[in-house]
């Protein structure tokens, strides 16, 4: 009766909602940094992660120096363009994912694995915490061969830590990056807007060595 509530299993592509082919348009400018949201970024890199409620996750890496920009939106599933209602819904099969614009020149991606491992806790399925859901679950995208082996090597040593303090396995899912839809407007930078919003985020309290947070 007081237990948490099961997350409804992903769709299949044919299970998925239609989307749409149009872009939720996006006219205000990044709300900490002030640069369009679509903006190019020559010469920085990408990294998408999917830890929970997208507002507490974007915070925690806008405030990273040698960030360039962030954003929220939807990513892993199968609806083009989705709305969040239907996100919400778990008929498109996308989770709430962060983007992240960085100069690895001033921070490595395997700083931002830190973050990611460290904000919230990456054993419990389709849910973060009190959020249950199939657009909760922990993911993350990688844009290249490095990233990809970073990732990796980076969950094998966190599990360690995890095991080691009595926690489960990790479910988090590493993929090469899918289609990043963006999130409305009302989403992007949620908690620069309201910052006294809704972070339902918590980590483990493991701390994700710092052997795999150098370039």
């Amino acid at each position: 009766m007081f237990g948490f509530r099961r997350a409804a299993p992903l769709p299949t592509a044919e299970q998925a909602l239609p989307g749409r082919t149009t872009e939720i348009p996006l006219t205000d400018p990044h709300h900490v940094f002030g640069r369009p949201l679509r903006s190019p970024a020559p010469g920085l890199q990408q990294a998408v992660f999917g830890m929970g409620c997208f507002w507490g996750a974007e915070k925690g890496f806008w405030k990273m120096p040698g960030v360039h920009m962030t954003a929220v939106g939807y990513a892993g599933g199968y609806t083009e363009n989705p709305s969040y209602e239907e996100v919400c819904s778990g008929g498109t099969g996308h989770t709430e994912a962060v983007l992240v614009v960085f100069d690895p020149a001033e921070i490595s991606y395997q700083v931002l694995l830190k973050q990611f491992w460290e904000g919230h806790d990456p054993t419990q399925g389709m849910r973060q915490g009190n959020d249950v859901g199939t657009q909760y679950r922990s993911v993350i995208h990688t844009f290249s061969e490095q990233q990809l082996q970073s990732a990796l090597s980076s969950k094998a040593a966190f599990q360690q830590g995890l095991h080691a303090a009595g926690h489960g396995d990790i479910s988090t899912e590493i993929i090469a990056a899918p289609t990043f839809y963006y999130a409305e407007q009302y989403h992007q930078q949620y908690l620069s807007k309201n910052p006294n919003g809704y972070c339902g985020l918590g980590g483990t309290g493991v701390v994700c060595p710092t052997s795999i947070a150098t370039t």
